[in-house]
């Protein structure tokens, strides 16, 4: 372990650890001074005073996630405070989330990483910064780290909101078998194990799902999920290697617009257009090798994705074309590979402790996309068809350094260099373009008394464009002139912050905060886009908790509220509002276990209304749901527990826009309306899980 590490777990004295220390051979002897082979140091990992660089850092273990009710994968990252995951469409389909005043659409703006491999997806055919967590499997993850803000040197594209990182397990405790049955005709099969093989362990899962939904067409999602990974070593020192294999097929229920429902045309789970849906797959070989000793530590990273979807909407029905109708394909094939390398050593110099960071980042994407008009799944017209290629190389380094028991600082920079190369079916719109951006990032972290931390952060950050709009001339759908958009968008922030541990069990933070971006990125209803648009500004705070009460009782609460506005002083007089950003989020989630053969959960989320256009005259109504489970252990290898979602069964939105679309008989011009997407009605779940 090196030194600085030593030092953050036993200079708090509310941290509980315990040393094994573990000999091999005899004890040698070197006049008065002993020798021991080998110190293990196992420290409670959600205490972060003393090792945080801000109050928005966090960690979540394994067990608080699998302490957590997910009706779909992505909710994992609902652990993160003040982060809201949602859906509008179909489940194959990347989730929707939403994060410090941040509509992220389906995921720009919030960094997201399984095992080191990016899953953001740049210069999507649908949204920039296409997330699609469907490929997860929950049991796999041994936890959740989540940073928010462009602070932190390390977290390139796409982490401005924030940036959130899963890992899978090298091995299991016990192998895992499980079936799961529900309404709306939920069924999945689980089977896990890490048995030793050689000198490491081969890791082994495969994942069968299949959920309908209480729509009146069915999502009829079925999915197959597979991992292998062999590993040799621990955390410190050794590698593995993985293969990961998704599948999927649906159909999708899309938002529909309030009129329908208000005059009894539509029920809240019906649809506009039954053909919309889609099929994805993700396949992707990835290996992690990593080395350390007392004073440094090298980490590598490599991985190459195979990718594809082909996706069917339907958002303005017959407003563009009266006789086929408005659905349009969004394809998209891609290869990716990515690497990503780190050197970090300590130092000691003038009595000060120091750690320094370098590091190199790496993604080259070669994608085809294109935009297609159809009918029924069938293409009608070809909008636009491209071929490209994005490459990316990002280079930071990082100096930690404490000055005084009481105060440290994180000094960091970034660079990162953007190649855009497109061919596009229009020769006016093919072309070649370089975009190149710097940031710097400081945290200042006083400690005024035991068991507190101060932050001051400040740094900068970006977001990439769809590289297609760096070359775009001409509007491929109208033919008119067309403006193009910067490859990368900056963006800066600042925010102060606390975080205390003063109260036994008790573990608190508070922040607040300003972004400021350049361009913001909105959706465009009539296209299933997003599109770059104002400067815009963001000021707020966020209040996280995790209560300990005993050892059988834990409860986690959150406070989140943002001020988003435009920051151009409003030019076309539309107002300054951003359609959809999120103004408050709260949560509270309280966990039993260890109370004899019984465990459960229960958690509660809200989410607050939302401006839905920039005058602020439409707006959305607040969602609030309790999800929870109850389990009984059957036996040391046998349990059995009841997941319920939506307890209440409100009948709220998961997610609201406002826009003009036009059903058959309503007027050429169509009708501005809400259009909304339910979350779904009170369901339940029961799941037999046996380890081997």
């Amino acid at each position: 372990m090196n030194p600085t590490c030593f030092r953050k777990l036993f200079k708090k004295k509310h941290i509980v650890c315990c040393i094994i220390a573990v000999f091999y051979g005899s004890h040698v002897w070197a006049g008065d001074a002993q020798e021991l082979e080998r110190v293990v140091v196992i420290g409670d990992a959600t205490s972060l005073v003393g090792i945080a660089d801000s109050a928005n850092v966090g960690t979540v273990t394994q067990k608080q996630l699998e302490a957590r009710t997910v009706y779909r994968p992505g909710e994992l990252l609902e652990a993160t405070p003040g982060l809201i995951v949602s859906q509008h469409s179909g489940e194959g389909k990347a989730n929707q989330f939403y994060l410090r005043g941040f509509n992220l659409d389906h995921g720009t703006d919030l960094r997201t990483t399984v095992d080191g491999m990016l899953v953001n997806q740049r210069s999507h055919s649908h949204g920039q910064g296409w997330t699609d967590l469907n490929f997860v499997i929950p049991e796999l993850a041994t936890g959740l780290e989540y940073k928010k803000g462009p602070y932190y040197a390390s977290e390139g594209d796409f982490s401005s909101a924030g940036a959130v990182s899963l890992k899978y397990a090298n091995t299991l405790d016990q192998g895992i078998a499980s079936v799961g049955f529900g309404q709306n005709g939920f069924h999945r099969i689980l089977l896990a194990d890490s048995p030793k093989l050689h000198e490491g362990n081969l890791l082994y899962a495969l994942e069968v799902m299949h959920n309908d939904g209480p729509f009146v067409h069915p999502d009829d999602f079925g999915r197959i999920n597979g991992v292998l990974r062999y590993s040799e070593g621990d955390a410190g020192n050794g590698f593995n290697i993985t293969a990961m294999g998704y599948n999927a097929k649906w159909n999708s229920t899309d938002q529909i617009p309030k009129r329908t429902v208000d005059a009894g045309q539509l029920g809240r789970f019906d649809a506009i257009d039954p053909s919309d849906g889609g099929e994805s797959h993700r396949y992707s070989v990835s290996g992690t090798w990593r080395r350390s000793d007392e004073n440094s530590s090298t980490n590598f990273n490599a991985y190459l994705i195979d990718w594809q979807l082909d996706l069917f909407s339907n958002f303005t029905y017959f407003l563009d074309d009266p006789v086929n109708g408005d659905q349009f394909a969004q394809p998209d094939r891609r290869h990716t590979t990515g690497l990503n390398a780190s050197q970090s050593w300590q130092m000691q110099a003038l009595g000060t402790e120091s750690e320094n960071t370098v590091g190199l980042q790496f993604q080259n994407d070669n994608i085809f996309n294109g935009l297609l008009s159809t009918k029924d799944r069938q293409t009608v017209s070809t909008t636009r068809r491209d071929h490209t290629v994005e490459t990316s190389v990002g280079i930071y380094a990082e100096n930690s350094t404490r000055w005084t028991p009481w105060f440290r600082s994180v000094v960091g920079t970034r660079a990162d260099l953007y190649r855009f190369n497109v061919r596009s079916d229009n020769e006016a719109n093919s072309g070649r373009v370089t975009a190149g951006i710097a940031n710097p990032k400081l945290a200042l972290i006083f400690e005024p008394w035991s068991d507190t931390e101060l932050y001051v952060n400040a740094g900068g950050g970006f977001h990439s464009n769809d590289a297609r709009g760096t070359t775009l001339t001409v509007d491929p759908k109208i033919g008119n002139p067309a403006d193009k958009v910067p490859g990368l968008v900056r963006s800066k922030g600042a925010e102060l912050g606390v975080r205390t541990s003063l109260l036994p069990g008790l573990q608190t933070s508070l922040s607040v905060y300003r972004l400021d971006f350049a361009s913001e990125l909105t959706f465009a209803g009539d296209a299933g886009t997003t599109e770059a648009g104002r400067p815009s500004r963001r000021t707020g705070f966020e209040l996280a908790n995790y209560f300990k009460l005993s050892d059988w009782l834990t409860v986690d609460a959150d406070l989140a509220f943002a001020r988003a506005r435009f920051s151009d002083n409003d030019p076309d007089g539309i107002g300054s509002r951003i359609p959809g950003s999120v103004e408050g989020v709260a949560s509270i989630a309280v966990a039993v276990d260890n109370l004899g053969p019984w465990f459960g959960a229960l958690q509660f989320r809200y989410f607050g209304p939302r401006p839905l256009i920039e005058d602020n005259t439409v707006r959305s109504a607040s969602t609030a749901t309790f999800n929870g489970r109850i389990g009984y252990k059957i036996n040391p290898r046998m349990r059995v527990d009841l997941e319920g979602f939506n307890l209440t069964n409100r009948k709220s939105s998961a997610i609201d826009y406002f826009y003009t679309s036009r059903l058959q008989g309503e007027a050429a011009a169509g009708v501005a309306d809400i259009h909304f997407h339910p979350i779904e009605s009170r369901s339940f779940r029961i799941t037999l899980a046996m380890n081997f």
